[in-house]
């Protein structure tokens, strides 16, 4: 029996100590460029324009139980409207709303381009003429009659499976329901309510069985068991909890393995020590108005402009008693834009706040609770994982928190690995964390757990050898060779490529590598495939030998064209058979063969918001993410280039195989020193960083709640099953919901994603995030519950769709109108007297300022200084970034540093770390007489004034006086001084705090680099936007009006 708190057999510690830092190779975090999503029109399911059936998948295995991962992101690349009435309804879409019916209906994400469904025009919302370019929160759509919903009343209609049988890839023709093979207790037939998601090509999707694994999605059944959703149950125990899965309990692997449980909120006799909470435990709406005086205070914008705090700013509380609340999923890793749930999606719809969800389930954790067992705990109707959330109506039954059936409790699950104690299973691990990892069983494998496989693939014509990156790229591979996560099994190869392709065969017996040559771009083969992907540790010194010799090996080439496509292909082949990483740097458009491009640019139209080519002028690289996809393959593309590259093309490869892009642009090895710092930085993070293979993920929510579209890299291959042939804890996912079915007997729900995977250990495992919120009725609550750091990361995502599928001008009209509507709608139905300014709620105190930096970020600026690729670049990082660094990339941080005092300062492993206050982004809070460093989340600037004090000047910069401030200085020297120990201790700090390495730079008043510290000045006014109080005074209008 394992110990209570340490996970069962060595794998476990991979979770825990995985979770922290090493990395998954799979770097999907800033990638993608853009996507598209329910901000646009129906059509925009960029999703995936294939047939979701996996090119030669394994024969599908699939057991009984069923993972049942649930990502933020469906999409496959961008973002995914599940339902074919996509809520964008053109210029003017509804941004947030899905259909609503009057039963529920989950919205099947539709893959591809076209609507599967037309909707009678009644029906429509892109029929439906609105103003140009909102996102309008959502207008409530009658379901559509010929959408296939097949709503069954049992909760199991397929023909039982033996776990053992192997179904092929066609199951979902049977019909649109999934089989999830096995036990029909465990089925949940119904996944998403059956709804089949049929691929833009017209070919049904076939559920891929790893839909079955994981067991299906939304509530599989009306449940005849209780129908009465009420929970007038005292939630939750007053168990001694530990904070939600981080609790001090190492990662606990319980001896008995059940699947999380969930928090109780026993509704009905209790049999054990649990004290009901009393009568004001859930009562969201009554004690919301005490809790949170300040939250109701009304702010007038154009007198209290200078609303931002001087310290980072926090999440709101979900307004829910406190022993629910300490149990509740962390905000890092699961957030929703609205703290309270609305109770219809009238409620909603007249907030006109989008509903949706920011997550980050791989992120590194320094403690995850580990279970190990042979039995996971999972509701028999809708496959929901039991969590904290649930109720024990007594020691033998839980009643699920999402779809309400009462099951049994297994007999494993009554004895307490943690307390040694028989007939507590309320006080299991399961039930006690909201974040939970689960060893899985064979049934959750579809075939062997793979071996981790990394590929990598070089540009080496003569514009790649002239940037010099094979030195720094080969120089890391050879530094962290033995840090790259895997065990004995892990496969390493390596490719390169120009006009032809150059494979590397390192056969172990071989003096040195031998290089073999393939000339036929057009056909491409692959030669002796035994010997070009070889054991790592058998092979390491030829791998040794190659990553020495390769920088040399082409200094000399004449060789100007670039064959990717072709390179891509053979890639493809090679890893085929297993699946794993393939990591692709490029230096310029490829030119050759399948997927070559031409140049697109024109300079002179960068400003001009309609004609910038946002789309991909191919869908070769798309076709093959999603080919790399069915094969579990993820593409991550390193762009190193001076000039324009398509980056809206090339980036499909990563954004459909749930890749990553990184962009450097202008690398060169002499002449930009710093980009040359950063790759070397950030590939050592790349290539350390824990990294989950063949993975998949669901995201579940309570009855009534539906999800309909999805954003970041990946690809849907159900209505709502997410691949992720790589998942990596620096990437984060987004998802739109709606209110389907009023929730006006419900005083909680509850969202549940499920990340299935194998570890580098070559464990299978899956890790659960579990969020509990309130519901409320009044308008009121919904505003004070409005959490406006998710709001706007969700209109970002929402907007990088709407400038693919429609422009890059809606888009921006789309983003001012959201903060107009929402206004709006407080001033008319939650403001009792009105009076003159702009009056708004104090939790969308800071929404006009997040939009309109927004408006300036790079994705959505106008005027010419941004390149198309750099462009591409940051909509993809809105894609793929968690919800934390896209706010810091939006609205950088200001801080003074050349006062920096010990005053407020925090102590981390005995550092001293200064905590200086933010000031607003305007040069108001500049002086000349200080130096004021921004963080801008990938590059940090520090702006010293002509004035600067002498005592800054010589005790951190380590310079006489202002003129010998050197005009290229990127680094500050560490000089032993106070000053010098706070200022680089305060940087080094920031730094850590971000799986990316933000160059410095310091700047003198003629600094080249001053535009771009003046640029991130959200406040005040530029050649091609308003200031704040501009803007504030534009939006004050049109509330008015």
């Amino acid at each position: 029996m394992s110990q209570p708190g340490i996970p069962a057999s060595g794998g476990a510690s991979t979770g825990l100590q995985a979770q922290n830092g090493a990395a998954s190779a799979s770097g999907s975090p800033y990638t993608n460029g853009p996507v598209q999503n329910a901000l646009m029109s129906s059509q925009v399911s960029v999703s995936q324009g294939y047939n979701s059936q996996l090119p030669g998948s394994y024969p599908h295995l699939i057991p009984a139980k069923t993972l049942n991962p649930v990502s933020g992101q469906s999409n496959s690349g961008g973002s995914q409207t599940v339902s074919p009435l996509s809520n964008y309804q053109g210029p003017g879409q509804a941004l947030y709303g899905p259909p609503v019916a009057s039963h529920p209906v989950t919205p099947s994400l539709r893959s591809g381009p076209s609507p599967q469904m037309p909707l009678p025009t009644s029906q429509n919302p892109a029929a439906t003429p609105m103003p140009s370019g909102s996102f309008l929160p959502g207008a409530s759509v009658p379901s559509p009659s010929n959408w296939q919903y097949n709503y069954l009343s049992q909760t199991n209609h397929c023909p039982r499976v033996s776990s053992q049988s192997t179904m092929t890839g066609n199951t979902n023709l049977m019909s649109p329901q999934y089989v999830s093979s096995g036990d029909s207790s465990l089925q949940n037939n119904i996944i998403k309510s059956g709804i089949t998601s049929n691929t833009n090509n017209g070919s049904m999707v076939v559920h891929n069985s790893y839909d079955e694994i994981e067991g299906g999605g939304f509530l599989a059944t009306s449940q005849p068991t209780n129908k009465n959703p009420t929970m007038s149950r005292s939630v939750g125990y007053s168990y001694p909890s530990l904070p939600p899965g981080y609790q001090n309990t190492t990662p606990s692997t319980t001896g008995t393995g059940i699947p999380p449980s969930s928090l109780n909120y026993p509704s009905g006799p209790q049999a054990f020590t649990q004290t009901p909470l009393g009568a004001n435990h859930l009562t969201a709406s009554m004690s919301g108005l005490s809790l949170h005086p300040e939250g109701l205070r009304v702010i007038n914008l154009l007198q209290e402009r200078n609303m931002l705090p001087s310290t980072p700013l926090q999440p709101p509380v979900p307004n829910l008693h406190e022993d629910i609340q300490k149990l509740n999923c962390n905000p890092e890793l699961f957030r929703c834009t609205l703290t309270s749930i609305p109770q219809t999606q009238a409620l909603l719809n007249k907030a006109k706040l989008p509903l949706g969800l920011l997550l980050h389930p791989f992120k590194d954790l320094v403690q995850l609770p580990v279970v190990t067992s042979s039995t996971i705990v999972r509701c028999r109707s809708c496959r929901t994982y039991i969590n904290p959330f649930v109720s024990f109506l007594d020691q033998r039954r839980w009643k699920c928190n999402l779809c309400y059936r009462v099951n049994d409790v297994p007999e494993e699950f009554m004895y307490n690995p943690l307390t040694r104690v028989y007939g507590e299973p309320h006080r299991r691990p399961e039930v006690q964390n909201a974040t939970i990892e689960f060893m899985a069983p064979s049934e959750y494998m579809l075939r062997p757990p793979q071996p981790p496989v990394y590929l990598f693939v070089f540009d080496v014509s003569h514009n790649a050898v002239e940037t010099g990156y094979l030195n720094s790229v080969c120089q890391s591979l050879l530094d962290n060779l033995d840090l790259l996560p895997g065990n004995t099994r892990t496969k390493i190869g390596f490719i390169t490529f120009d006009s032809t392709i150059h494979f590397y065969s390192l056969q172990e017996g071989l003096s040195q590598p031998q290089m073999l040559i393939v000339s036929d771009i057009e056909d491409v083969f692959i030669p002796m495939p035994e010997n070009l992907l070889v054991n790592l540790n058998e092979s390491k010194e030829l791998v040794q030998d190659l990553l020495k010799t390769l920088p040399q090996m082409f200094t000399k080439t004449l060789e100007t064209q670039s064959a990717l496509g072709p390179a891509l292909q053979a890639a493809f082949k090679l890893m085929s058979p297993t699946g794993g990483r393939m990591s692709v740097f490029q230096t310029q458009l490829p030119t050759l063969g399948v997927g070559a491009l031409k140049p697109r640019e024109e300079p002179n139209q960068r400003s001009s918001a309609k004609e910038i080519h946002l789309t991909p002028s191919t869908d070769f690289y798309k076709k093959l993410a999603l080919d790399c996809s069915g094969q579990q393959v993820a593409v991550d593309l390193f762009l190193l280039s001076g000039q324009y590259s398509d980056l809206a093309s090339l980036g499909c490869i990563s954004r459909y195989s749930a890749g990553s892009v990184y962009y450097y642009p202008s690398y060169h090895h002499q002449h930009n020193p710093v980009q040359v710092q950063k790759l070397q930085k950030e590939l050592q993070r790349y290539l350390t960083r824990k990294i989950g293979f063949e993975a998949v993920m669901r995201i579940r929510c309570t009855k009534g709640l539906s999800i309909h579209t999805f954003h970041g890299n990946f690809f849907v291959r159900s209505t709502d099953l997410l691949s992720l042939p790589n998942v990596n804890p620096d990437a984060g996912y987004a998802v739109q919901m709606s209110v389907e079915e009023s929730l006006t007997d419900t005083q909680l729900v509850s969202f549940q994603s499920a990340l299935l995977y194998t570890s580098s250990k070559g464990e299978r495992r899956i890790r659960v995030h579990t969020l509990c919120l309130p519901v409320v009725s009044t308008l009121n609550e919904v505003f004070l519950g409005a959490d406006v750091q998710a709001i706007s990361g969700l209109l970002a995502n929402m907007a990088v769709d709407r400038s693919v599928t429609a422009s890059l001008s809606d888009a921006r009209d789309a983003l001012v109108n959201a903060v107009i509507d929402s206004l709006s709608a407080y001033r008319s139905s939650a403001l009792s007297n009105q009076q003159p300014g702009l009056m708004v709620p104090f939790s969308l105190r800071l929404f006009p300022l997040f939009v309109l930096a927004l408006l300036k970020q790079k994705s959505f600026q106008t005027g010419t200084n941004a390149r198309l690729d750099e462009r591409i670049f940051a909509m993809c990082q809105v894609k793929n970034q968690p919800l934390v660094y896209l706010m810091l990339t939006t609205h950088p941080s200001l801080y003074r540093v050349d006062n920096l005092s010990d005053e407020g300062a925090i102590s981390i492993n005995d550092r001293t770390i200064p905590q200086p206050p933010i000031l607003q982004l305007s040069v108001e809070k500049l002086s000349r007489d200080g130096a004021f460093l921004m963080d801008a989340g990938s590059v940090l600037m520090l702006w010293v004034g002509r004035n600067c004090g002498q005592n800054f000047l010589s005790q951190v910069l380590g310079v006489e006086n202002y003129a010998l401030i050197p005009q290229t200085m990127t680094d500050l020297p560490e000089l032993d001084t106070p000053e010098s120990a706070r200022t680089i201790a305060f940087i080094s700090w920031l730094r850590e705090q971000r799986p990316f390495y933000p160059i410095l730079y310091v700047i003198r008043d003629e600094s080249p680099m001053k535009a771009n510290f003046l640029q991130n000045m959200v406040e005040d006014r530029t050649e091609s936007a308003l200031s704040y109080y501009e803007f504030l005074l534009h939006i004050q209008q049109q509330v008015n009006k």
